[in-house]
Parts: C-alpha cells; sequence; structure tokens
C-alpha cells in the first residue's frame, strides 16, 4: 500500500511515465494491415506497437530531435526495448507472477490524475491519438507485472551482508562526495568470442575518438551507439554515492574533474564509457530530525465500473457517518484498500512525502485525533484519521537502512541486467523489420580516424 501510494506507477514501455502527449497530433500512419515487427518466442510484436512506442519517443523529444538517432537507429533500439518486454511478462506469467483488475484500475486512475485529466478524458485522448484503451491496459498490466518479477528478483537474489554496510559507512565518513554519472555500453554476451570482444573494443573506442574529437556529445552518444536500457535518456545513471559504484569506478571518479570520460573499461556486461558530469557535498542531507505521523485511513477507488462522481459520494457519505458518531472501526469496513482494512486502516508511522504530496499534506494539516474531508489522491479518495505525531532521530540504525538500500539497489541493477541477457539470448526471436532483421548494431566509426 505505501509503495502504490507513495509512487502511483510510472508506467510506461519506454517514456519512465505515462505522460500522455496531450494536444499532440498523432505521427502514427495508419496502416491498412498490422505487420509483426518480431517474434519473440510464442508472442509477437506488431508493428503498430513498435510505431506507438517511436512516436512516444518523438513526442518527448519535441524541439530536441536533433539528440535521437537516425529513425532505423530509433526504430531498433525501441524494439529491442519492446522484446525485453515480452519476454519479462512471458517470464513473470510462466513464473506464477500475477496482477489483479483493481491494481490496473489504480494505476490507471493514477496516470490520468498524473495529466489532470479524467479517466473518461483518458480514454478520449487514447482514441484521439489511435490508440485503444483495451491496448492500453494490457500494457499497464505488463509494466506491473514486470516491476513485480523484478521486486521478486530482488528479494530472492539480492543480499547486503553486515561487513558491506560497515565498509561503505566507512567511506561516506572518509568521503562525503557524491557523483552523478552517465555511460554508455557496448555489451558482449556470456562467453563471447574473441572476435566478439575484439568487435566491441572497436566500437566502443570509436565512440570515444567521436567524444574527444567533439563531433558528438557525450549524450547523444550514448542515445545513438549505447547498449544500455538507459541509453534514449542519455545514458543517464543519477547521482551516486560512493557504496553506489563499484570499488574500481569509485577511484576513478575520486580522481576526475566534472565533465571528463574515462578510457573504455571492460567489465561483466561488455565495454564502458564513464562520464563524471558533476559532484556534490553528501553532508547536505536530509536533517538529523524528521516528523513522523501515524494515521488510518479508509479508501473508495476509482474504476471503470466506478465513476470519479460515485466515489466521491461515496467518500462523503463515509465521511458523514463518522461525523455522526459512527466509530472508525466500524466505518473503516468499507475501505477498500483491502491491506490495510484488516488492520483498522492503520498505516503506521510515515513522514510526510512517503504516500505522496496529497496525502502527505492533508495529514500534516490535521491535529491529532482530528479526521480529514475526503482527500483525493492517484490512489483514489480518501478520509484520514491522523492519530498521532512524533520527532524521530535519524540516527545510525536509518543510515544503516539507508547505505543497505543503496548497496541493494546497486547490486539489484547489475544481477538485473545480467538477468535480462540471460533471458535474451535464451529467447526465440526473429526481427522482421528494418536493418535490424539482418544486422546486430549500429556500427561506430573507428578509431583513429
Amino acid at each position: 500500500m505505501k509503495k502504490l501510494l507513495a509512487c502511483v506507477l510510472a508506467v510506461g514501455v519506454l517514456s519512465g511515465g505515462v505522460l500522455l502527449p496531450i494536444g499532440a497530433a498523432s505521427a502514427q500512419e495508419v496502416q491498412p494491415i498490422d505487420r509483426i515487427a518480431a517474434v519473440v518466442d510464442e508472442d509477437v510484436v506488431l508493428r503498430t506497437e513498435l510505431d506507438r512506442a517511436v512516436t512516444n519517443i518523438l513526442a518527448q523529444y519535441a524541439g530536441r530531435e536533433n539528440q535521437l538517432p537516425p529513425r532505423d537507429v530509433l526504430e531498433r533500439q525501441v524494439l529491442e526495448r519492446l522484446i525485453l518486454l515480452k519476454i519479462q511478462v512471458a517470464y513473470a506469467q510462466n513464473s506464477g507472477v500475477r496482477v489483479t483488475d483493481q491494481e490496473v484500475d489504480q494505476a490507471i486512475g493514477g496516470i490520468a490524475q498524473q495529466n489532470r485529466i479524467s479517466l473518461e478524458q483518458l480514454r478520449q485522448q487514447l482514441a484521439r491519438d489511435g490508440g485503444s484503451y483495451n491496448e492500453f491496459r494490457a500494457s499497464i498490466r505488463d509494466e506491473l507485472l514486470t516491476q513485480r518479477l523484478r521486486q521478486r528478483f530482488a528479494q530472492t537474489r539480492v543480499s547486503v551482508s553486515d561487513a558491506e554496510i560497515d565498509a561503505a559507512l566507512a567511506a561516506q565518513a572518509n568521503s562525503g562526495t557524491q557523483y552523478h554519472l552517465a555511460h554508455i555500453l557496448v555489451g558482449l554476451p556470456e562467453g563471447a568470442t574473441a572476435e566478439q570482444i575484439a568487435t566491441a573494443q572497436k566500437k566502443i573506442e570509436g565512440v570515444k575518438a567521436l567524444i574527444d574529437k567533439g563531433e558528438m556529445d557525450f549524450a547523444a552518444a550514448a542515445v545513438r551507439y549505447s547498449d544500455s536500457p538507459n541509453a534514449l535518456e542519455g545514458g543517464d545513471l543519477g547521482w551516486r554515492s560512493t557504496d553506489e559504484i563499484p570499488n574500481a569506478f569509485a577511484e576513478l571518479m575520486r580522481n576526475m574533474s566534472a565533465g571528463q570520460v574515462t578510457a573504455p573499461i571492460r567489465g561483466p556486461s561488455g565495454f564502458q564509457l564513464l562520464k563524471l558530469v558533476e559532484t556534490r557535498d553528501a553532508s547536505q542531507a536530509a536533517p538529523a530530525m524528521v516528523t513522523q505521523y501515524k494515521a488510518r485511513h479508509i479508501l473508495v477507488r476509482v474504476t471503470d465500473t466506478v465513476t470519479e462522481a460515485q466515489a466521491k459520494a461515496k467518500a462523503e457519505t463515509l465521511r458523514a457517518r463518522l461525523a455522526g458518531g459512527a466509530a472508525f472501526d466500524e466505518v473503516v469496513k468499507d475501505s477498500e484498500d483491502l491491506n490495510s482494512r484488516a488492520k483498522g486502516g492503520d498505516l503506521g508511522w510515515f513522514t510526510q512525502d512517503e504516500f505522496g504530496p496529497e496525502f502527505g499534506g492533508a495529514v500534516a494539516g490535521l491535529q491529532d485525533n482530528q479526521i480529514s474531508q475526503p482527500i483525493r489522491t492517484p490512489a483514489g479518495w480518501h478520509i484520514v484519521e491522523r492519530t498521532g505525531s512524533r520527532q524521530t532521530d535519524v540516527g545510525d540504525r536509518n543510515r544503516r537502512a539507508q547505505v543497505q538500500e543503496t548497496i541493494g539497489r546497486r547490486k539489484l541493477e547489475d544481477e538485473w541486467n545480467r538477468f535480462l541477457r540471460e533471458k535474451r539470448g535464451e529467447a526465440f526471436v526473429d526481427i522482421r523489420v528494418g536493418k535490424a532483421a539482418t544486422a546486430d548494431a549500429p556500427a561506430a566509426p573507428a578509431s583513429g580516424g
């Protein structure tokens, strides 16, 4: 419940969030017959799926089209992501991972809220852009499945020892620097041959030469040549503390200046270029003392069968029952948050930003033992009773938890990418469009001019 309230899923095959291109005309061409772009085991990627995904990318880069690779290269990158999505969905389903209709409804409601439109307006927008609501709903289900698969993977494959946490805390004490990084990856398969290694090395050296000569900036080179899943984001890795960077890379970063790019580095995934974008002092972190709140709530969801007005009316009716003297423990039985309903609606202790700005702001504005009016969040309509508040010291236990999370996140990223490469290698994939049908990758110019 906390995770779903905190960040309504930023679902989208490619964008990292479904911010619909509202008001933008669809660039999708009408296809009289839907062709197959790729066969993936027992599933297919349709040409219309590929076109819609490419159109989404083009909409995000409107006005910055020069940062994108040529159309054929972009299509190949997007198609590869769609292929990986198909592989993950199939693996999730075969592994028993399930997503309920209610969870899909909640995610779609959050997307509509994020775009400040109603569910009906969302349907209309999809229709104007040439999409189908059922196809959109299926894509949301697929994204939820892959996120759940990743969570299960983390629980079974990733562990962090006390010794690793102690070492990271010691490193933080000696260096409070955080690094904003970006990378370019030229991937290698497991058990790569000498010829494959030589080809990859030549490609990464050619990319480095382009960057050194100023013929292409790092982000543009990442978009065009990187095999990493974040290629279309310019290879951006975000801010990393020392414990989130492999030891060999951390030593390099300490000796680099902002804007510098490493020489090619051979790693388990292939050859990489790392760029140090900028640094900052990690001591400017969250204050030692934070306010936590304790609350319980009643949730009414907006779904395909329950309109916004109906959900709000039900929430107002439940609030009126409380105002009329009904016990919260009795009214909470009508809550649609099954997890917290079993505990009388109790959400435990949490910080203001943990459940999102709407919910957190409303709770912060209450007094202890005060009940809110209905509150709209991406999850639906809430009635909240704040039952307590306290100041909490972010002490050693919390710092250890934060370090454990960051190390686990780095390990998960490495293991997950290795897992995806393994499953991609095992899958039967028949690409039927573009140069990718016969060629493996866009070639970079050879190094040395």
